[in-house]
C-alpha cells in the first residue's frame, strides 16, 4: 500500500532546502555574522516588553559547601521567574558564574541535586546536578526555573497533558517562539545578576542538557554576555534532529532551515569558548549528526581565528550530561581555575 504521508515530501525537503545564510568562507565573516544575528532575532519571534525586574529574595541558607538565595523575579508582565543562587563557601569573590538549565524534566530541583515528591522523582542522575557540579567547581551557580517546568509548569500538566505543548502553540499565535521566551528569561537573570555583588557578570556561562542544551545554545547565539557555552545533548543538525525526530514543540523555530543549519549558528558564539556535549548512544541527538555539525562548528570557528576555542566532548552513554570529561575542557577554554 502506498504511502502518502507528509513526511515523504519533508524528507527530500530537509535534504535539498538550500540555506540562504549557510557558512561560506570566501565571504565576509563579519557581514555575514550580522546578517545571521539579525535574522535569527526575527525567527525566535516577538520579544516580551522590559518591565522592572522586582528582585523579591524569599530565603537565605547556609549548608557546609555553600550559601544558597532563593529569589524571584519578574521576567515580564504576569511571568515571574523563580532562581536559586548558590555561592561556594571560602571562595574569592566576585566569582564566575554558571547559568544552569534544566530540559524536559520535572523543574530546576534537578539542577540542585534535590528529588522532588510531588513528582516521585527518585536518585538525580545522569550527571545533571548541574549547580552542586559548578560549586564544586568553584564557580557560583543559577538556578532557574524554565517555562513550563517544575514550578512553571502549566496548567495542562495537571490533568496529564505534555509539559510545554499548548504553551508553545500559544506562543507561536502571539507570533513568539517558546525557544525565543526562555531565551528572554535567560536574559532577563543576566540584568538580575547586576544586582548581586558576589558574582563577576564579566565571566558568565550557559549550561543545560537537552532542552536546557537548546536554550544555552540560542541565548549564547542571542546575547554575548554569555562567555562560556555548555550545551549538552542537543547541538546537532536540525535534518537529523527535530527535523528526522520526533520532538516537543518547544524545539522548533519557523523557517529556520531556510537559512542556516545549526554549525552555522556557531558564527554566533564563536570566538567564545564552546564545549558541546553528547552522548555516543543518544537516540535523538544521533552521535554522526553531531560529529558533522562539529565539523562545521570547527570550520566556523577557525574562520573567526579561535580554532581553538571549542571541544567536542562525546560521553560513553545516552541522552545526559558528562560531567567528568567536560568540567575539564570547560576549565581549560574559560580559564577560570581556582
Amino acid at each position: 500500500m502506498p504511502s502518502f504521508a507528509p513526511e515523504n515530501s519533508h524528507s527530500r525537503l530537509l535534504a535539498e532546502t538550500p540555506r540562504k545564510l549557510a557558512f561560506d568562507p570566501s565571504k565576509n565573516f563579519q557581514h555575514w555574522r550580522q546578517e545571521m544575528d539579525k535574522k535569527l532575532h526575527d525567527l525566535v519571534g516577538i520579544m516580551p516588553d522590559q518591565v522592572p525586574l522586582n528582585i523579591r529574595i524569599e530565603w537565605e541558607e547556609s549548608h557546609d559547601e555553600f550559601d544558597e538565595t532563593r529569589f524571584l523575579f519578574t521576567s515580564e508582565e504576569d511571568a515571574d521567574v523563580p532562581c536559586h543562587l548558590l555561592l561556594p563557601k571560602n571562595a574569592q569573590q566576585p566569582l564566575p558564574v554558571v547559568i544552569c538549565l534544566q530540559g524536559h524534566s520535572t523543574g530546576m530541583h534537578i539542577s540542585l541535586g534535590r528529588p522532588n515528591e510531588e513528582y516521585g522523582d527518585g536518585p538525580i542522575e545522569g550527571d545533571r546536578d548541574f549547580a552542586i557540579q559548578a560549586v564544586a567547581q568553584g564557580y557560583a551557580a543559577l538556578v532557574m526555573e524554565q517555562r513550563c517546568f517544575g514550578e512553571r509548569k502549566q496548567v495542562d500538566e495537571k490533568r496529564g497533558g505534555n509539559r510545554c505543548h499548548h504553551a508553545s502553540m500559544t506562543a507561536l499565535l502571539l507570533g513568539r517562539t517558546m525557544v525565543g521566551e526562555r531565551c528572554w528569561d535567560v536574559f532577563r537573570a543576566i540584568d538580575v545578576l547586576e544586582n548581586f555583588d558576589a558574582v563577576d557578570t564579566g565571566r558568565i556561562a550557559c549550561m543545560g542538557n537537552s532542552g536546557g542544551g537548546t536554550i544555552t545554545f540560542f541565548a549564547a547565539c542571542l546575547d554575548q554576555r554569555i562567555s562560556v557555552v555548555m550545551p549538552s545533548c542537543y547541538v546537532c543538525t536540525f535534518r537529523d534532529s527535530i527535523g528526522s525526530l520526533n520532538h516537543c514543540a518547544d524545539n522548533y523555530v519557523p523557517g529556520v532551515l531556510q537559512n542556516f543549519e545549526m554549525g552555522d549558528l556557531a558564527g554566533l558564539i564563536a570566538p567564545r569558548p564552546f564545549v558541546v556535549v553528547a552522548g555516543r548512544d543518544d537516540p535523538i541527538f544521533p552521535v554522526a549528526a553531531v560529529e558533522e555539525t562539529f565539523a562545521l562548528i570547527a570550520e566556523v570557528y577557525s574562520a573567526a581565528g579561535a580554532a581553538d576555542n571549542c571541544r567536542l566532548i562525546i560521553g560513553d552513554g545516552g541522552h545526559r550530561f558528562y560531567a567528568e570529561p567536560a568540567w575539564p575542557a570547560f576549565r581549560e577554554l574559560s580559564g577560570w581555575s581556582d
